[in-house]
């Protein structure tokens, strides 16, 4: 989905040029990170997928994505442009299992914010996370990726209990396939952080081993 194109403000005026604002989409093994940034992305999203092999058997769990067949050994990117609003968007995308953790300092840098995807049939891998975006003061919100088989369909308030995530942060629902839900995620993300800027960088740990990151 494209956003409206803005319309010049006047004969031979120029718009302003646009605010260039930098997301993180986050979150546990085979939450739909890459599936997110691909829905919403106006160019050719980059994507550093390599297949998973029988070496990573018994290190990452396929229990709950057993069809997943790649994994993101890098980042994944996409860009996405607002032009009434004057802001292009710039998505990274973190890797999932945990040996690719130490990537996230150097993606983080400059992030205004970050959407951290939640798959309730795996919600242990979101503990990592939320630590590490508490710890360096970085806003988020929480977004329910929606798996149709999901043994049970969890409230917004389970999930945040689940996750003991502040009141503050927002928690929505969404499908990471449909580039309008995943835009109404980002559009809260960008809320959340007007409201909630960056703390300055905290002293951090490494995160927990078995904490999916």
């Amino acid at each position: 989905m494209s956003p409206d194109r803005a319309q010049p403000s006047g004969p031979g005026r120029r718009n302003p040029a646009p605010s260039a604002v930098k997301i993180i989409v986050s979150g546990g093994f085979g939450v739909g990170k890459t599936t997110l940034i691909g829905a919403v992305s106006e160019i050719e999203p980059l994507a550093t997928e390599e297949c998973l092999t029988v070496v990573s058997d018994g290190i990452d769990s396929l229990v709950g994505v057993d069809e997943k067949t790649t994994t993101t050994v890098a980042l994944d990117f996409g860009r996405l442009t607002f032009d009434q609003q004057q802001m292009v968007l710039y998505l990274f995308g973190t890797p999932g299992q945990d040996r690719f953790w130490f990537t996230w300092d150097d993606l983080v840098v400059g992030a205004v914010g970050a959407v951290l995807l939640v798959d309730t049939r795996r919600l242990s891998d979101s503990f990592g996370p939320v630590g590490y975006f508490e710890q360096r003061g970085i806003p988020f919100v929480i977004a329910i990726n929606e798996f149709a088989d999901a043994p049970h369909c969890y409230s917004r308030a389970e999930v945040r209990h689940a996750l003991d995530v502040p009141g503050h942060v927002p928690v929505v629902r969404c499908d990471a396939r449909d580039a309008r839900s995943a835009i109404t995620v980002l559009l809260a993300l960008i809320d959340h952080a007007l409201t909630h800027p960056p703390r300055p960088e905290q002293p951090h740990q490494p995160l927990a081993h078995g904490a999916s990151a």
